[in-house]
């Protein structure tokens, strides 16, 4: 199909779409952030920042109540209560909670963070500025792990709630604070926090990690913040190849590792269907409008994003992440004992992503229809989760993207669907509504620290991230 009749197909079939108003600010509330000189504020959540990074929550083996009581204690000073939950011996989750004026309106509105840290290369990182150095540098740039993923995130809502506290905001809700252990491995701390505790939260919103403000992310001088709406699920599982064992000195067909070899062969070549997520859709639409011009009117109409769009999204692995489900082999588990021993067994760990209306099982028999010509293939389920989501109709959603972009001209933010795995996937079932941003904007070099080296914030970005997040939850939370 041409470009041009494209273009007369959609006019005739008017495929733009037509999105819902989002929710406007409340009036009367801005009052209380304006009051804050956010300077003298960014400077204070630099220095806590810059102790959090130095408390040692390496998971494994986790050690999050040293986190949890480092947080405990910034919010003592100012008469805010906590627990400190243990779950498993030296891990612990935290929770505050600052309560409404009079009877709540509504049900309590959650600020969530993890307080492990994945592992980092003492040796790659900088002498002066290591992983847990929490040095602020001469340009203003904390270091340390953990600075994006992310306890600079934990440390902006701790010091929201400060804030709301030292501002007098009275609320119509309970605002809680919820920081916890494990959800770099196991998630064991919001397993914890979600089959114990959750009758006395019922949050009716949360906010988590998720998107952040990426530079030039699709067009040059654009700020994109994708919002997290939907979270992508996950099949974890070893994929087994059996045979008989025998001398690596002579090669026999079937043994284990030529078999193992022949299905990861099979699994890396499957071709699966691109699916766009509605939010995506969405997101393209806001950047779209924002762009203008014959791109601009593409990116506003679904029709023409399968058209023109799908096949650059499917080029590029993050994007390509995005709208297919996802199975790649991360590791290898073997039981050779010597390299002229052939094993009876060996295995292959695969990492499946999957995207909403897609299970587990469905997934499971995909793979094993994959591999069903290959004698002595088995698998063995370690995680199923299905994707879940939450609606961006939402006045939480629409103050988080709407404080994102202010006043800028050069700044969009809308949903999207994340092809990661975050606490969030937990929460929803409950009936949370649970967003993913972070309110710092980096470049695409920046983002590439977390879980790498060399990661660190800026305090401008600790600044304005703080100004965003409390003056979203203000706008949903403070009495009128």
């Amino acid at each position: 199909m041409t470009f041009r009749l494209a273009l007369l197909t959609c006019f005739t079939l008017s495929c733009a779409t037509t999105p819902a108003p989002p929710t406007p600010a409340p009036a009367g509330v801005e009052k209380y952030a304006n009051a804050i000189d956010w300077k003298k504020a960014g400077d204070e959540t630099t220095q806590v920042l810059s102790g959090y990074l130095q408390v040692d929550t390496f998971n494994p083996p986790g050690n999050e109540t040293r986190g949890a009581q480092y947080l405990a204690d910034l919010l003592a000073k100012d008469g805010i209560t906590s627990e400190v939950i243990e779950f498993a011996p030296g891990r612990s989750n935290l929770i505050a909670r600052l309560p409404a004026v009079g009877t709540p309106k509504e049900k309590p509105l959650c600020l969530l963070s993890h307080i492990d840290v994945v592992p980092a290369e003492l040796e790659a990182w900088p002498k002066e500025t290591g992983p847990l150095s929490g040095v602020v540098d001469a340009n203003g740039d904390v270091w340390g792990r953990g600075a994006l993923d992310m306890k600079g995130m934990g440390v902006v809502e701790a010091m929201t709630l400060v804030w709301l506290k030292r501002a007098n905001v009275p609320l119509n809700r309970d605002v809680i604070l919820l920081a916890v252990g494990d959800e770099e491995v196991d998630n064991l701390g919001m397993k914890h926090l979600v089959e114990n505790h959750w009758s006395r939260l019922e949050c009716a919103q949360l906010v988590n990690e998720g998107g952040l403000g990426v530079k030039n992310l699709l067009f040059e001088g654009q700020t994109v913040f994708a919002v997290s709406v939907a979270e992508k699920g996950a099949l974890w599982l070893r994929m087994k190849a059996n045979g008989e064992a025998g001398h690596g000195s002579t090669p026999v067909p079937q043994r284990a590792p030529t078999r193992l070899i022949e299905a990861m062969k099979a699994v890396s070549g499957r071709q699966p269907s691109p699916q766009i997520h509605a939010a995506l859709y969405e997101l393209l639409r806001r950047i779209g409008e924002q762009k203008g011009g014959v791109t601009g009117f593409i990116l506003q109409r679904p029709t023409l994003v399968n058209w023109f769009v799908t096949g650059k999204l499917m080029a590029k692995p993050p994007t390509r992440a995005g709208i297919t489900n996802t199975c790649q082999v991360t590791g290898f588990d073997g039981k050779g004992s010597a390299p002229n021993v052939i094993p009876s067994q060996v295995a292959a760990i695969i990492d499946c992503r999957l995207l909403p209306g897609t299970t587990p099982e469905m997934m499971l028999a995909e793979l094993k229809e994959l591999t069903k010509d290959i004698e002595g293939i088995e698998f063995e389920v370690s995680n199923g989760d299905a994707a879940n989501e939450s609606t961006w109709q939402d006045p939480f959603f629409d103050a988080l993207a709407r404080q994102a972009v202010g006043t800028r001209t050069d700044v969009v933010a809308g949903p999207v669907l994340s092809p990661g795995y975050t606490d969030s996937l937990l929460a929803r079932p409950k009936g949370t509504r649970s967003y993913g941003m972070v309110p710092f904007e980096v470049t695409q070099e920046e983002l590439a620290t977390m879980h790498g080296r060399n990661e660190r914030v800026s305090k401008q970005n600790l600044t304005r991230g703080l100004e965003v997040l409390f003056r979203a939850v203000v706008d949903v939370s403070a009495a009128q």
